[in-house]
């Protein structure tokens, strides 16, 4: 006898962040400053007492829309063996493919996948890493949270120097100013202050040009960066292809891409150095281990964008070079807070994702449904 799925709950969980956070998007006007995060929770249960917790999000718009479709979504999985991951991502794909196979309605079933892959994990005792094949134990960390634009230089520094403290490796800071000398201006501050030896990365959020890009390469060299992320539109896989030929700083991006096929155009044409999927945005976990074959098979690095609640155990399953993002924003969501000691991630023992939803994720939630067998 199989088990089934008797239970789906999903809910909208409104996360506010304590500092409207600016980019280079903000500062040129193509997007307001962020102030919340919209997360997707899903839950699932089943006949024989198993429970999975998965997760996705949206920034800025589109949370409502996520949690509308996922809503709509969940009575297919009602009834179905738990252990079939790959065949209810396809469902759920094909339950919504009037509406396209990425984007909204990909990031919307990506909660119910995570969630399917954590009851896997939690039934069979395991980390989730662990269930699908670790490679690491604990994984290079870098910290993004504290390095955003409009966060003065000084403060930047501090924010390095706190992260460094609490055992995290690296240092990722926004550029993109519309003025570029302040960029530079800021990165020889932070640069001096950290020493040469402190891994540092920028990140442009599509801010610029090609021809800005290739000219902002050349003059960020003398800064060793690990990585230049996101120089150019994200769709613009050539000009990613010619940067990544022409400069001396690896290319990273693939964050705002929501399907494996955008990212594969991005690594099948040497696009990129350090290939930057989120697990929230392609789909779930199923979609993501397709990436990391394919980027493995490349000897790319890969470095996991956001979510390392959840990426920490992906990027533990990874053979080649990776890192894994550190954002504080979402551990208010969570009991389990990650350990960094070393440069590195700690990935947790737990079975599952290691996450229990918080009283404050639940004091935050807008709207829940849930969906059972006899609703459906």
């Amino acid at each position: 006898m199989t088990d089934r799925i008797t239970r789906v709950t999903v809910s909208s969980v409104t996360l506010p962040l304590p500092t409207p956070i600016s980019d280079a998007k903000v500062l040129t006007g193509r997007q307001r400053a962020m102030t919340e995060v919209a997360m997707l929770l899903a839950e699932i249960d089943t006949a024989e007492g198993h429970h999975g917790f998965g997760f996705s999000y949206s920034k800025r718009a589109g949370g409502p829309g996520q949690y509308a479709h996922a809503v709509e979504v969940a009575p297919d999985l009602v009834g179905e063996d738990p252990s079939d991951i790959g065949r209810l991502w396809t469902k759920l794909a094909w339950a919504g493919a009037s509406v396209g196979r990425s984007g909204l309605s990909i990031q919307a079933i990506a909660a119910f996948d995570v969630a399917l892959w954590d009851l896997k994990a939690r039934r069979a005792g395991l980390s989730l890493a662990k269930l699908i094949g670790s490679h690491h134990d604990a994984v290079p960390t870098y910290n993004t949270s504290g390095g955003f634009l409009h966060t003065p230089v000084d403060e930047v520094c501090a924010n390095a120097t706190t992260a460094l403290q609490r055992g995290i490796g690296g240092i990722k800071v926004k550029v993109g100013q519309p003025d570029w000398r302040e960029d530079l201006r800021r990165l020889e501050k932070i640069r001096a202050h950290l020493g040469d030896d402190v891994p540092l990365m920028v990140d442009a959020n599509q801010q610029w040009d090609r021809a800005t890009a290739m000219r902002m390469g050349r003059l960020l060299e003398p800064f060793e960066l690990v990585w230049i992320e996101e120089p150019l539109d994200a769709y613009d896989v050539e000009g990613h292809a010619h940067l990544t030929r022409t400069l001396a700083t690896p290319v990273a991006s693939g964050e705002m891409l929501t399907s494996v096929r955008e990212h594969l155009a991005l690594v099948d044409a040497a696009a990129v150095d350090v290939l930057q999927p989120d697990a929230a945005r392609v789909g779930g976990i199923t979609e993501l281990l397709t990436l990391l074959t394919h980027a493995s098979r490349h000897h790319l690095t890969v470095a996991p964008h956001f979510a390392m609640e959840l990426h920490v155990q992906l990027a533990a399953c990874y053979p080649g070079p990776v890192w894994v993002e550190h954002f504080d924003w979402l551990e208010p969501l969570f009991e389990e807070r990650l350990e960094t000691r070393d440069g590195q991630m700690v990935v947790p023992d737990r079975p599952g994702l290691g996450l229990t939803p918080s009283q404050q994720a639940r004091a935050w939630t807008t709207d829940s449904v849930t969906v059972s067998e006899a609703r459906s």
